[in-house]
């Protein structure tokens, strides 16, 4: 199979997702970072009365001219006032009071004086003064919130309120992540010899799953032994929905992964795609699970993982599966490297108005540097047919701190 165009490969990638989105329905103290799978509709006005919007007397408007008001009793939150308010009356009312009948405003505390049994109309208000109107928070049949958001703390706020307790979320994805290679070591396992190295990518991915609101499951490093890995991607498939491989996709004598996946018949999306850096990538569909192979270098596989995983991460859940992008003005030429699409860290700000990226503090060279991410960065995308870039042209750029 010949490496395809990165367009390409994200056009089979979306043609091949025929999975169901699943829901279940959890706890509100649970949701948070969850995606929501019903729209949210308000069953009734809020507020459904009149209500105070501070600490006052409820009286009626017109009835300040009068100087002053006879105090006919007190109000606090959550008690109702059943009798009519008339003229030359008022009542004392607290915030989140209902408003009495016969009322349509609320001097404040601080207004007026207290003389015995009556207030003294010190300075006037106007009419509705501190009054919440009904409907005024929202409206009876109106979406509140819509179906397919990530749920965040406002959203359990207005949820609370209308009494919901348990809600309709997507079911998460899992995702297993497995690193391969005899040189690298877990965090905290003793180092024998100079060649070997600690495993970065299967915390650096697992964080971005968890970003993006999947489960993960973590595998147990892999060495380069074809037997073992076969065992480990094999107990993966049955486990997740998605398997992610690091490392063992190129043409070395112990990269067994892509001949692994070729021996489980899989259906092929991509095979190989013209980008730099992750061209060796490899993604297929065997059933309703996807494996990706990725690179080894860290760069590298943070890269393809946040192009291609990222977005089925999303879709998995009904959310959309594009990934955030904005315009921004480059402050540096760039030299083009290849005939394939390049994605390049950058540094991203914004300045009167405009998005700007630049390379300061960006190292050259292999795909290994994964400190190239720190910062405010993006993912500068360069088409495979662009030129080189110059000082003050527009440039395409993968938002990274929106992910």
């Amino acid at each position: 199979m010949a490496f395809i165009t990165y367009k390409k490969s994200i056009k089979n990638l979306q043609q091949s997702f025929q999975i169901p989105t699943i829901t279940e329905k959890i706890f509100l103290g649970d949701a948070i970072g969850r995606v929501l799978a019903v729209d949210i509709v308000a069953r009734e006005n809020s507020p459904k009365f009149l209500t105070s919007a501070m600490d006052g007397y409820a009286l009626k408007h017109s009835d300040q001219s009068l100087g002053r008001i006879k105090i006919v009793g007190s109000l606090p939150a959550g008690e109702m006032h059943k009798e009519e308010i008339f003229k030359g009356q008022g009542i004392k009312t607290f915030t989140g009071s209902l408003m009495s009948s016969g009322t349509d405003t609320l001097i404040p505390i601080e207004n007026v004086s207290v003389d015995g049994s009556e207030i003294i109309i010190n300075k006037e208000v106007p009419k509705g003064f501190a009054v919440r109107v009904i409907g005024e928070n929202y409206k009876k049949n109106e979406v509140l919130i819509e179906k397919a958001v990530v749920l965040n703390f406002a959203h359990i706020g207005v949820m609370a309120s209308l009494n919901i307790s348990q809600i309709e979320v997507f079911k998460q994805p899992k995702v297993t992540i497995i690193a391969t290679g005899s040189e690298i070591l877990d965090v905290g396992e003793k180092q024998t010899n100079e060649s070997q190295i600690r495993s970065s990518n299967q915390f650096t991915l697992e964080a971005l799953s968890k970003k993006a609101g999947a489960k993960t499951l973590r595998a147990p490093l892999a060495k380069d032994n074809k037997e073992i890995i076969e065992q480990i991607i094999s107990q993966a498939l049955e486990d997740s929905d998605i398997v992610v491989t690091t490392g063992g996709v190129s043409v070395g004598d112990y990269d067994f992964v892509k001949d692994i996946i070729a021996e489980l018949e899989p259906e092929y999306i991509a095979d190989g795609v013209l980008i730099k850096p992750a061209q060796h990538i490899k993604i297929v569909k065997i059933g309703r699970k996807y494996i990706f192979a990725l690179p080894g270098f860290p760069y590298s596989s943070t890269v393809a993982f946040i192009l291609y995983v990222i977005p089925l991460i999303y879709q998995l859940q009904g959310r959309e599966p594009a990934l955030p992008m904005l315009e921004a003005i480059l402050k540096n030429s760039y030299k083009k490297k290849s005939n394939k699409t390049e994605f390049v860290a950058v540094n991203l700000s914004y300045k009167d108005g405009n998005y700007e990226v630049d390379f300061e503090g960006k190292k050259s060279g292999s795909s290994a540097i994964l400190t190239n991410m720190l910062g405010d960065v993006g993912l500068m995308v360069v088409n495979e047919s662009s030129e080189d870039l110059k000082v003050g042209d527009r440039v395409e750029v993968i938002d990274l701190m929106a992910l």
